[in-house]
This record gives structure tokens, sequence and C-alpha cells, in this order.
């Protein structure tokens, strides 16, 4: 169940970082040609809330249930402090990962509250653009001390 539930979260990585680049990309794209905000600006701005929610769940039960590393972090915090995989599971993996969730949840909010394009088109420019500087420092990459592989087999 743990491998799994692991090769999930890793494949919803891209999920995640596919829909958001396009996103941040459009809004971008949006704010500088001065373009209306379309139902497509919404529909990326869903399918990442909705990626990002579903990796949530994942990390979830990886984090609480399954992974004996967040087991041993969570048992004996003041240790896990002074083991780097440890600690990048258990604090600054999921703190960075929870930020950058909220700041998705809240950027759509504030977008669909916005009633000029131009500012639906800033707010998503800000937030899901923070958001993927979050997520993508919050990645345990291949070549960092506590990597992982980019596709699990």
């Amino acid at each position: 169940m743990y491998s799994s539930a692991l090769w999930l979260h890793s494949l919803l990585r891209w999920a995640i970082l596919f829909t958001g680049l396009v996103a941040w990309f459009r809004a971008i794209g949006g704010n500088t040609a001065k373009r209306p905000w379309t139902p497509k600006d919404d529909l990326w701005g869903l399918l990442l809330t909705i990626a990002a929610d579903l990796q949530l769940v994942v990390g979830l039960i990886l984090y609480v249930f399954l992974s004996p590393i967040t087991r041993l972090g969570v048992r004996n915090l003041a240790a896990a402090m002074s083991i780097p995989a440890a600690r990048f599971f258990t604090v600054e993996h999921a703190a960075g990962m929870l930020v950058a969730i909220a700041l998705i949840h809240v950027g759509r909010v504030k977008i669909r509250k916005a009633s000029e394009p131009a500012r639906k088109h800033r707010l998503a420019m800000i937030f899901f653009g923070i958001a993927m500087v979050v997520t993508i420092v919050a990645i345990p990459w291949p070549g960092m001390p506590v990597s992982r592989p980019l596709l699990r087999p």
C-alpha cells in the first residue's frame, strides 16, 4: 500500500506542476495582452486546485498512516530535526506543500470575487506563481540530500 500511495503521490506532482504552470502562464499572457478572463483561464485554475487537493489527500494518507519516515519524525520530533530526511518529510515538505495549497485556494477565491479581468489575471499571476515557487522548492528533486526519483516505477 505504501509503494502504491508513493507512486500516486509522485505522479500527481507532475499534474500539479503542469496545471500550475499552464494557469500561471495563461495569467501572465492575459495580463500582458490585456485580454478578458475566459472560461479556459478559470478551467486551468480549477484543474490546478483539483490536482492539489488530490495530492493533499494522498500526502495526508502517506503522512499519517503509511510513511515510516514521518512516523519516526512525529514520534520523536526532537530526534527527527537532526536527521535531514526525517526533518524534510516531517516538517519542511509538509509545511511547504500546505502553504502552496493554501495559496492556490486563496487565489481561486480572490479571482472569483474580482470583477475586472485585469485584476483576475494579476491575482492568478501572483497566487499561482508563488504557489508554484513554493511547490518547486518543497519537492524532493533528484540530487537533493533527500531526493526521490522523477518517476517511480
